[in-house]
């Protein structure tokens, strides 16, 4: 049994080990109509336990590097490419991502957003369909074909990636400006938003 309702994964049965792994299906959160949707790779054990992605370590610098650029994560969609925590935070296989795959293109189609960004290898490969050295590419934007519709896409490294090595840091951050301009919601250097201190 599966059922979509919207941009929500109500029921899947379709990766047994995934089923028999997760506490609850983990969808996306943030505006149906966002400019900017960040995709991830699959729920890790904090996601699964709160359902929402992106919420432990690895959140919490995403949401520091939005608010840098003048963004809350209320102002962008968080999704993932698996929406069910993998036993022992493995990487999602081939299998699984393709199962989920559908779920991902509906979800894309309905938001419609200006850009995607990729959070890490794993997500920035599978909406690529090639091989990435993310540590070299982050912050290049390529137009691929998503559920038959041409989309932009901006590939980031993993938010964790700065936990461990900190020279990763400024690329996070420059990317995630980047996002914010085409997502038409950045300035060069916070000058837009100079109002605000006013």
């Amino acid at each position: 049994m599966e059922q979509m309702d919207g941009t929500s994964v109500t029921a899947c049965e379709r990766c047994p080990e995934l089923c028999a792994s997760r506490s609850r299906i983990v969808n996306g959160v943030g505006p149906e109509d966002a400019a900017i949707v960040f995709v991830g790779e699959a729920p890790g054990a904090t996601e699964d336990e709160r359902g929402e992605p992106f919420v432990g370590r690895s959140g919490d610098v995403l949401d520091n590097a939005l608010r840098d650029v003048g963004l809350a994560r209320t102002d962008v969609r968080i999704t993932n490419c698996v929406r069910c925590r993998p036993p022992d935070n493995r990487d999602p296989t081939s299998e699984e991502l393709a199962n989920c795959e559908s779920y991902l293109d509906r979800e894309l189609e309905l938001v419609d957003p200006d850009v995607i960004v990729t959070l890490g290898k794993v997500p920035s490969e599978h909406l690529l369909d090639r091989s990435v050295g993310i540590t070299s590419e982050a912050g290049s934007v390529e137009e691929v074909r998503i559920g038959g519709q041409s989309r932009r896409v901006l590939l980031s490294v993993h938010p964790a990636a700065t936990l461990y090595d900190r020279s990763q840091r400024s690329t996070f951050e420059e990317t995630i400006a980047t996002a914010a301009d085409l997502g038409g919601a950045g300035g060069s250097g916070g000058q837009s938003r100079l109002g605000e201190y006013e």
